[in-house]
């Protein structure tokens, strides 16, 4: 028939003939969007319709999976959070006279006082001397230390000082390096500063290399206080200092015009070897600046005679990652003084 209208080409089943290809296409119909709803209930429906056995293989699958989850996220912060709650718990359940401390000064210790008595502390037969240290002065150098530390923190009010050092000599007995030379400081009456600076000196005892010095000391001044130093200074030889302002500093991502080293010199009979032997380790750290590895891991074993177990970082639990870290790389997590 002639004439044929518009909606004669449209076939049943909303189909429409193509007259070049003698082939039929469906007319497009816009869809309607599902709500959130509707499709959860959907799923629902194909869910229940699957085979029994298939159904409870799929949910002890997700079940796992969630529990794996759930215990990873446990595992990497649940413990930093709950070390968190109990450092603050701890602390406000003390009145601690530190909290308005602001600024940490540091001496590192070198060696263990043996002496019964601290009459001559200059004495180097009242040290344990490594054979390295069995040089004249030496003894001497580390009671410098110890004035220069106290002379720091007179200078700042507002200062926490720290004898840091752990028992690191099999041979000297269960004695630390920290605890030495509060010993010495004490018997010199704190250098005619006495109710300055005594009150607010303590001692870190776990450190077995100057890292660890720098790093525990960081920790004990946030378990003193409640909160971490605005200010570094670090008291140690000065053939040290580059050691210290560079590399543990870097390692540790301190803010550099916050932090300040002074130096005390060596005796002149040393002073050749210990630069030289300065050189070594200088290289070691630039390859391991954590002293997590290699002959630097080995050290710190042979510092620990008497197998201490180190308390850190339960009392700065802000600085967890930092102390489970073991890279070439500096560490890039975050850090209280550097988010």
């Amino acid at each position: 028939m002639m004439g044929r209208g518009r909606g004669d080409n449209l076939m049943d089943g909303g189909q429409q003939s193509d007259l070049e290809t003698g082939l039929y296409s469906r007319r497009l119909r816009r869809k309607r969007s599902l709500t959130l709803v509707q499709k959860m209930s959907l799923l629902g429906r194909r869910y229940h319709k699957l085979p029994a056995p298939l159904v409870v293989c799929v949910s002890l699958s997700l079940s796992a999976l969630l529990f794996v989850a759930v215990f990873m996220y446990n595992e990497a912060f649940g413990g930093q959070f709950a070390n968190v709650r109990v450092s603050n718990q701890l602390f406000a359940e003390h009145e601690s006279p530190y909290k308005s401390l602001k600024t940490l000064v540091m001496v590192a210790g070198h060696s263990v006082y043996t002496s019964a008595k601290c009459e001559k502390p200059e004495d180097d037969d009242a040290w344990f001397l490594e054979s390295y240290q069995k040089h004249p002065g030496q003894a001497s150098s580390f009671v410098d230390h110890i004035r220069m530390g106290v002379e720091v923190a007179a200078g700042s009010e507002d200062s926490l000082l720290l004898f840091s050092g752990g028992e690191t000599r099999l041979d000297a007995g269960p004695r630390s390096e920290g605890q030495s030379y509060w010993n010495v400081a004490e018997s010199k009456d704190w250098y005619g500063r006495r109710e300055s600076v005594r009150w607010r000196t303590l001692t870190e005892e776990f450190a077995r290399d100057s890292f660890e010095n720098l790093l525990f000391s960081m920790c004990r001044f946030r378990e003193l206080t409640g909160h971490y130093p605005s200010n570094v200074t670090v008291v140690s030889y000065d053939f040290k200092q580059r050691r210290f302002t560079e590399l543990h500093r870097h390692a540790l991502r301190f803010p550099e015009p916050q932090f300040s080293f002074v130096g005390v010199p060596i005796p002149s009979t040393n002073r050749i070897g210990a630069v030289e032997g300065e050189q070594k380790v200088l290289s070691m750290f630039q390859e391991d600046p954590y002293g997590c590895r290699g002959e630097l891991r080995k050290k710190r074993i042979l510092r620990d005679p008497f197998l201490r177990a180190v308390p850190y970082p339960v009392g700065c639990p802000e600085m967890r990652g930092l102390f489970g870290y073991c890279g070439s790389d500096y560490y890039i997590g975050n850090l209280p003084w550097r988010p």
